[in-house]
């Protein structure tokens, strides 16, 4: 079932963002906050900090019910234009049952985010809606200049503009073409989400994956259960994001993170394209989920292209 996704309004000056924290405890993150309204401000836009986003409730950003308030109303208010979480971490899967659309789908809005975030996009993206791969207000960094790209792709997205990208070439590329909605995300979430409502129906569309501080055996692991579940099936194409701070098991692995992930999808034929910056690293590129692309693979170079 591949119905056309309802595309938010893109921005335009005047328009306001709320800033909600929907996982993981925001503490010592003032400076990011602030450099986030000041970012948004210097956009033309108005910038709004949900009223919890420094709560501090264990783990989490205030609890579960504060948590879902602020991106409630945030979703309610026909004034907010975009949605943009502050940070990932873990929580968003506690409040994902709670969230009512029924104001939502008569003013969509953009929401924002990576990482724990890819479970509200997975469940935006079964509800109908594209929404936005891109960084988060802790991304920042003192000097923006090192995440300038990030901020760059972040805002020719939100403005109507995504980015087409030239991907780096990889000896591990699987050649070929494709073209379907893009989808994805988090690994550790897409597997989450497995048996749930919130589970992806990757059927003809192209899955985008990343990962973070995971021995290689757990993402095999989740790339065994993904493919036992049938998620590769019909899938039209993969592409590979950044596979950040892997850690060492004391039993070795015995092939690269690349190799590792073409044995998992041997069984299937569609194109496989590494050296996606987008993920864990400073140089993260905004993705619009649900929109369709055209994906180019060769050993040389992937292009990936925004209808």
């Amino acid at each position: 079932m591949t119905s056309k996704l309802v595309r938010p309004p893109y921005l335009k000056s005047g328009d306001t963002v709320a800033i909600v924290a929907p996982s993981g405890i925001l503490k010592n993150r003032e400076r990011e906050v602030n450099q986030a309204v000041d970012l948004l401000k210097s956009w033309g836009l108005h910038a709004v900090v949900g009223k919890h986003v420094f709560s501090k409730a264990d783990h989490f950003a205030g609890t579960d019910e504060q948590r879902c308030e602020d991106l409630q109303s945030a979703m309610d208010d026909p004034k907010i234009s975009a949605i943009w979480c502050a940070r990932g971490g873990y929580g968003t899967v506690r409040i994902l049952d709670k969230l009512d659309y029924t104001k939502f789908r008569k003013n969509p809005k953009w929401v924002v985010g990576y990482s724990d975030i890819t479970a509200l996009h997975n469940q935006l993206h079964n509800e109908g809606f594209e929404s936005l791969h891109a960084l988060m207000c802790v991304s920042l960094t003192q000097d923006l200049s090192e995440v300038q790209t990030s901020i760059d792709t972040f805002k020719a997205a939100l403005f109507g503009n995504p980015t087409d990208y030239v991907l780096q070439g990889s000896k591990y590329n699987r050649e070929g073409e494709a073209e379907g909605e893009l989808v994805g995300g988090n690994l550790t979430m897409l597997h989450t989400m497995l048996g749930s409502d919130t589970s992806l129906d990757t059927s003809g569309k192209i899955l985008f994956i990343e990962e973070i501080g995971e021995y290689k055996y757990h993402i095999d692991r989740m790339l065994q259960s993904l493919k036992r579940a049938g998620y590769f099936d019909n899938c039209k194409g993969v592409i590979v994001g950044d596979m950040s701070k892997l850690r060492k098991n004391t039993t070795l692995w015995g092939t690269s993170i690349e190799q590792l992930i073409l044995d998992a999808l041997a069984d299937y034929d569609f194109p496989v394209a590494f050296n996606m910056p987008a993920g864990h690293e400073d140089d993260n590129r905004a993705l619009v989920l649900g929109r369709t692309i055209k994906l180019k693979v060769s050993k040389e170079k992937s292009l990936v292209s925004f209808n």
